[in-house]
């Protein structure tokens, strides 16, 4: 596919965002850093900037053939409708497959529950997938079942003005403050590639979190609750880590933190998520269980 630019001055990421509205810009980005789209025969670039009678050359490479097993697993299903399941994610299960965890994921026990109807919605490795949490985050998710399900949910997380996210984490350290906002810009390790890190403003990604600190331990662990204004990976290990308080048997940001003698997990849960049903317009708020690890650092018992 070629297409000639008539637009002064458009910026590569929006004109493609615009013109290929059958793709997300997650999956366009992807193009580009692949080297699929060009630019005057050049190597595209994603802020490029586009001039009239520059010539892009797309070429949308064929689906990798990737089999999925559907596999009976135990779900922790909130709710589920017509459009959507809400879950509530076990600790150590890994949203979807990939390098090294081709099965037992999420993926994997949402295709038998929903008897296949996944397999066609957001691409043939993440089906029904909108967000993910990492694997030894336990807590609310919600997974698509039907196309309109999934963009409008896709909509929602990526502009974040109708959707609710709330965490709570055991931290090792209390936090500078007993409630603030971060404000910080996020992206890869600069030494270690497979870390995040707060980066300087020039680089990286904005990441909004609220914190508050709810109840706190002798031995100077805290439980706090966090609002994420935006979704960026490790987001909230990274931010607590930042201000001090990094979670609690937390191994890649927390390696030097204590951890508790019955427990390895990461103490870090996804306790509520709301949005706008995607089919009734209405703002619906789910809420997942603690955990039994938490409950030593529950205020009251109405928190569970």
């Amino acid at each position: 596919m070629q297409i000639e630019i008539d637009t002064q001055h458009a910026r590569l990421d929006a004109f493609l965002a615009s013109r290929l509205k059958e793709h997300s810009r997650s999956r366009l980005q992807e193009l580009v850093k692949e080297g699929h789209i060009l630019v005057n025969d050049s190597r595209a670039k994603p802020k490029q900037t586009l001039n009239p009678g520059d010539l892009i050359s797309i070429t949308i490479p064929e689906p990798v053939e990737l089999e999925l097993i559907a596999q009976d697993l135990p779900l922790d299903i909130l709710h589920e409708d017509e459009d959507l399941i809400v879950l509530n994610k076990a600790h150590g299960m890994v949203v979807h497959p990939a390098n090294g965890n081709p099965d037992g994921t999420l993926v994997n026990a949402l295709l038998f529950h929903c008897d296949g109807q996944l397999a066609g919605i957001n691409g043939v490795e993440r089906p029904g997938i909108v967000h993910r949490l990492d694997k030894d985050t336990s807590g609310c998710i919600v997974v698509a079942k039907t196309d309109r399900a999934m963009k409008s949910l896709l909509t929602q997380f990526a502009e974040r003005e109708t959707t609710t996210k709330i965490y709570f984490a055991v931290t090792a350290r209390p936090p500078l403050k007993e409630e603030d906002s971060i404000f910080t810009n996020i992206g890869r390790h600069p030494v270690n590639r497979q870390q995040m890190a707060v980066v300087d403003p020039g680089s990286g990604k904005a990441a909004i979190t609220d914190y508050e600190v709810l109840n706190r331990h002798g031995d100077g662990t805290c439980l706090v609750k966090c609002t994420l204004h935006t979704g960026r990976t490790h987001q909230i290990r990274v931010h607590l880590k930042h201000v001090g308080a990094p979670i609690l048997c937390d191994p890649i940001y927390g390696k030097s933190s204590k951890s508790l003698p019955d427990t390895d997990r990461l103490m870090l849960h996804a306790r509520q998520l709301g949005f706008t049903h995607p089919a009734t317009g209405e703002e619906v708020l789910f809420e997942a269980p603690f955990p039994s690890e938490f409950q030593p650092w529950l205020p009251n018992p109405s928190l569970s």
